[in-house]
């Protein structure tokens, strides 16, 4: 079902502060810089800073799995006894995004490539 883990995204409240210190850590700037998201690239791994993150429900990182059909993927993962916090949408580009929590409550997320 998966293709690999591709993204990592954390909820901010701070988005500028945020933004900073992930340019320390990873020793780059983002590859993307907008008030809705701030994307880095490092180590093959996208990381993203979601300053809407806490209002999505996302109370920590999520790691973001490629699968080739998302909604296939997330059926198979919602009748596998996942919930759905984040219905498909596209997030522009034709990039789709989901994302479930298992039984213990952890944030599982979807990627889809245009």
């Amino acid at each position: 079902m998966s293709e690999g883990l591709e993204t990592i995204t954390y909820p901010v409240k701070d988005l500028a502060a945020a933004k900073a210190l992930f340019s320390k850590l990873l020793g780059v700037e983002p590859y993307m810089d907008e008030p809705y998201y701030v994307g880095f690239r490092a180590g093959g791994v996208d990381l993203g800073l979601d300053p809407n993150g806490h209002r999505k429900g996302l109370t920590g990182p999520v790691g973001y799995w490629r699968v080739e059909d998302i909604e296939r993927s997330l059926k198979q993962l919602t009748d596998a006894g996942a919930e759905t916090v984040q219905e498909v949408q596209d997030v522009g580009g034709g990039k789709r995004i989901a994302s479930v929590k298992d039984a213990d409550g952890n944030p599982i997320g979807l990627v889809q490539a245009p």
